[in-house]
């Protein structure tokens, strides 16, 4: 049997997943992280994106669509305590391609008293969903 970590993946609303995984891939802070079992204590912001979990006995990886928050990794637990975290059968491209198309209004429209750091922020994670379906679409063709 391969080794393997605890995964608790939680957003503000609900416990997205909880169990074993083989490793764990996420958007760090600094870069794309990869997190076997044993991995040593760390602890990181996490930027929107997605997080593929290998599960034991399962070929295709788990995907997770993250946005916001921070991630704790200690040798026998991974801990995702996102802002925003869907499974990636619930991602809704529509929704996402609206949210990017009002976020690249509100930035273009220089008139508009505007939270600029918030319009980026959510053209950032619809960005992010975006690309987290496209890579849920080629895993299943």
């Amino acid at each position: 049997m391969a080794m393997t970590v605890h995964v608790d993946i939680v957003s503000a609303e609900e416990q997205i997943f909880s169990g074993l995984a083989e490793f764990v891939v996420l958007p760090g802070e600094s870069g794309e992280l990869g997190i076997l079992p044993g991995h040593m204590p760390l602890m990181t912001r996490i930027k929107p994106g997605a997080v593929r979990l290998k599960l034991p006995n399962q070929a295709e990886e788990e995907l997770v669509f993250v946005a916001g928050g921070l991630l704790e990794v200690q040798p026998e637990l991974v801990t995702v305590l996102a802002d925003t975290a869907i499974r990636g059968k619930d991602l809704d491209e529509a929704k996402a391609l609206e949210a990017k198309k009002k976020a690249e209004e509100a930035l273009a429209n220089q008139s508009a008293r505007l939270d600029y750091a918030k319009a980026q922020a959510e053209l950032m994670e619809a960005i992010a969903q975006l690309a987290a379906i496209q890579k849920l679409r080629r895993r299943t063709h």
